[in-house]
């Protein structure tokens, strides 16, 4: 498939994974970025600035799909600065993207936007799927909004996905590095009770799933971005300790988790969210990885992925 293609976020754990991919599959034959830079790494940018509302209007014509990755980090204490901040990065960006690509005189097919799984809230032991409700809490009404901000372009007839992300495990970056130094010390373990449920994906199932979709045009809406092979805080945190030969029976109580990292530890980090992705599954996506223990075992083998 080759195709035009603008990626939002490009330099961020998802997006540059994408953009090795995508290049190695000769997928695009013309790659370019919305970007606040005049350039991401000597590649053509889409200028935008979601913060002042600024959008090269005449410049996102003629893509065939837009991916929009962008937005503030959320793996930090959540002050009220902060908050307002990933909202305005999420909603306000997305909203901002849509209503310039509603307005096109040749709007791109398919929008893709990332999205989370922090949409269902702190479900316990409940099996969520695409059709469940929404649940409580900043994470869940931020992507409630934040999925409600591509309105637009959904209505001026684009296809939009929503890809909500689990914990996304990479050797590049993101979550599992961070976990990686306290386990090599044996000074891992699990986190609150340990029976709250991860819900997880590889990197490099994560860019083949964006490859399924911009390929399955049946694809609408939300979309889980998960295996189905959810497991318990406790559960991880054994296999990531006998991955790495380690002990890991230091828990962090959930008191502690709140002292240090407040509400966002609480969301992130002691809710429970058990994830089935029928979305995927009943459009015959297969995923790579879908054990815990092999998917460790390989990311830590390799050094970094060879997307």
């Amino acid at each position: 498939m080759t195709t035009r293609l603008l990626l939002s976020g490009g330099r961020g754990l998802i997006g540059s994974a994408l953009s090795r991919y995508l290049a190695s599959q000769a997928i695009a034959t013309d790659l370019q970025y919305l970007s606040r830079a005049a350039d991401v790494d000597g590649a053509l940018t889409v200028r935008w600035d979601p913060v002042t509302g600024y959008i090269d209007a005449d410049g996102l014509e003629g893509f065939d799909a837009v991916i929009h990755l962008a937005g503030e980090t959320i793996a930090s204490r959540w002050s009220k600065a902060r908050k307002t901040r990933i909202r305005d990065s999420r909603v306000g960006g997305t909203a901002l993207l849509a209503q310039a690509l509603a307005k096109c005189a040749r709007p791109p097919k398919t929008l893709i936007c990332a999205s989370a799984i922090g949409y269902y809230g702190d479900r316990g032991d409940e099996i969520v799927d695409e059709e469940s409700a929404a649940g409580a809490g900043f994470l869940a009404e931020v992507v409630r909004d934040w999925e409600g901000a591509a309105a637009a372009a959904l209505a001026a007839g684009i296809r939009v996905v929503h890809l909500r992300f689990g914990l996304v495990l990479s050797s590049s970056g993101g979550a599992l590095t961070s976990m990686l130094l306290p386990f090599k010390l044996g000074l891992g373990g699990p986190l609150g009770s340990g029976r709250q449920y991860v819900s997880w994906v590889t990197l490099g199932d994560v860019v083949a799933v964006i490859d399924h979709v911009l390929a399955h045009d049946t694809i609408a809406g939300a979309v889980n971005v998960t295996t189905s092979a959810a497991v318990t805080q406790a559960e991880f945190a054994r296999t990531l300790g006998r991955t790495l030969h380690r002990p890991s029976i230091l828990p962090l109580p959930g008191w502690a988790v709140r002292l240090l990292l407040g509400e966002m530890g609480e969301e992130l980090l002691l809710a429970s969210t058990r994830v089935h992705p029928g979305q995927l599954l009943a459009s015959g996506y297969t995923f790579q990885q879908q054990d815990l223990s092999a998917a460790l075992t390989h990311l830590l083998t390799v050094p970094r992925e060879s997307i």
